[in-house]
């Protein structure tokens, strides 16, 4: 669906009371708001760029009052509530929010990591990035900040995944852990940098189809099987 047609989608149009409603209810109780309401799961990396769970239009307000100039929205551009109420409030406060939707239960793409790169090279700061719960899409990009934009070995950076901010590497989340593991285990043999291993080696089906094997594997026995 592209944006022109969502622009026209009646479903929670905030130019109605009914559309706000529908909007707001979609946010605070399909979408967990109220869950967010009092924890933001709110970090600082640096002192230009944050990072958080999905914003409420006070939590924008919030940021803006804060000084953040970006959102960059991790979720991407999709027809929800939470989606119209946070590009209200951006335009509201004046922030510009950059859409770039990534997953956390997939080994991201190369145009999705030479997206980031390229985002935090042109985007103005301060900045905030966010996906739903502030854990692991926003650690990715984290990572990937770290590393791009203030020179961090990826060894180092990878502390922006970790249970500090909720991520969780048991899951299929720990993906994202195994997309940059498999890299550092490579570039111990190749010296290869990040950027050079992403586009000469990096095969994102191949890093998924071994951590899913040794996720399986590790459910079987331990969960399903309880192997002692």
């Amino acid at each position: 669906m592209t944006a022109d047609m969502l622009a026209k989608s009646a479903r929670f149009d905030l130019s109605t009371v009914a559309g706000r409603q529908a909007a707001y209810h979609d946010l605070m109780w399909v979408d967990h708001g109220f869950l967010r309401a009092a924890f933001q799961n709110l970090h600082w990396i640096s002192p230009e760029m944050a990072r958080s769970n999905q914003p409420s239009p006070a939590h924008i307000a919030q940021y803006a009052a804060m000084g953040i100039k970006t959102i960059v929205n991790l979720r991407g551009f999709n027809d929800s509530g939470h989606y119209w109420l946070e590009r209200e409030a951006c335009e509201k406060h004046n922030l510009t929010l950059v859409d770039s939707p990534i997953s956390s239960r997939d080994t991201p793409t190369k145009d999705r990591l030479w997206r980031a790169k390229e985002i935090f090279a042109t985007i103005a700061y301060p900045a905030l990035m966010h996906c739903k719960s502030g854990a692991d899409r926003a650690g990715l990009y984290g990572v990937l900040y770290k590393h791009w934009r203030l020179g961090a070995p990826i060894a180092e950076a990878l502390e922006q995944l970790s249970g500090r901010y909720l991520h969780v590497r048991a899951g299929k989340t720990g993906m994202l852990d195994a997309f940059f593991r498999t890299y550092l285990n490579d570039a111990k043999t190749s010296g290869k940098s990040f950027d050079s291993w992403i586009e000469e080696d990096y095969d994102p089906e191949a890093v998924k189809a071994a951590f899913m094997s040794s996720w399986w594997g590790h459910f079987l026995t331990e969960t399903v099987l309880r192997r002692e």
